[in-house]
């Protein structure tokens, strides 16, 4: 007797689960109930940061069944993100870890939510990915650049697990740690990059140039001084006293159109474009002064 469809995909499904389970791991990090987390290396987790509470002495059970301490290594409000470092001094971990999907997300596929709330094992959610948004400001500093919404339940403790698709791979990692009190997924490429930053230096960099701004139209005279078609840009209506930008020379009255050879048509374009590449370094910035182009270099500041 030939199987039917839905027992091949409930069969899928149970095997992504399977495969998912060896790299989501429970974090004991805090005082009420356990989170979630994700082996990205073999000593290095990935977890939300709003589910850690304290920097030592952390809980960490393995998807192999081996239990470790682990340490915080860098953590990111802005993003809700942190990165734990096990201790292997007392063993070897045999845990396989997770396959980051880089490939984006597309709407209406088909996902799954993964936690590891407790010693009994893993737990999962089915649904579908509803949204694909960003850049966003999260409410904690900081800017997410694209983020995954699915109506996928989420748990007590799924925070910090991972979002899989049908082979076991990770789209993202799962957090309610946002004002908006719902669940969002980081996308995998997104949180694998500040993961690797919180993991070489423990913190994420964030510039600012010190400017009060809004957003104005940029007129066909000003886009043929800039080369390209650019609709908008951000008029400078205010300046921090010994800031960047006033070190660097920009004035009330100037439009800036571009940082570093990308153009900027909103606030949310220049918080995302500062980034920590940028902190500390000598930085061109596209302004309009008087409807001329004028190239003016900044030293990038630290939020």
């Amino acid at each position: 007797m030939s199987r039917n469809i839905f027992t091949e995909l409930s069969d899928a499904m149970a095997d992504a689960v399977e495969q998912a389970g060896k790299f989501t791991v429970l974090v004991e990090a805090r005082r009420r109930f356990p989170a979630s987390g994700i082996l990205f290396a073999k000593d290095m987790i990935l977890t939300a940061d709003h589910v850690v509470e304290r920097d030592e002495d952390i809980k960490v059970l393995l998807g192999d069944g081996m239990e470790f301490t682990a340490r915080l290594a860098g953590r990111d409000p802005g993003t809700d993100l942190a990165v734990l470092k096990l201790d292997l001094s007392a063993g070897t971990a045999s845990a396989t870890p997770a396959e980051l999907v880089k490939t984006p997300a597309r709407v209406g596929e088909f996902v799954m939510a993964i936690g590891r709330p407790s010693k009994n094992g893993i737990e999962a959610s089915f649904g579908t990915i509803n949204a694909i948004g960003g850049p966003v400001r999260t409410g904690r500093g900081g800017m997410l650049e694209r983020y995954i919404q699915t109506n996928v339940v989420s748990y007590p403790g799924f925070s910090g697990g991972p979002l899989i698709n049908g082979e076991g791979q990770v789209f993202g990692i799962n957090t309610s740690g946002f004002h908006s009190g719902g669940a969002i997924t980081i996308p995998a490429d997104v949180a694998l990059n500040t993961a690797e930053t919180l993991a070489k230096y423990g913190k994420i960099k964030r510039g600012y140039l010190g400017i009060r701004s809004q957003t104005v139209n940029i007129p066909a005279e000003g886009q043929q001084q800039l080369n390209r078609k650019q609709e908008t840009g951000l008029l400078i209506v205010g300046l921090e006293a010994d800031s960047p930008a006033d070190r660097g020379g920009l004035m009330v009255g100037d439009i800036l159109a571009g940082v570093a050879g990308a153009a900027i048509e909103h606030h949310d374009e220049l918080f995302t474009r500062l980034s920590g590449d940028l902190v500390g370094k000598l930085t061109s910035l596209d302004i309009l002064r008087g409807g001329k182009l004028q190239v003016v270099d900044v030293v990038v500041g630290e939020r």
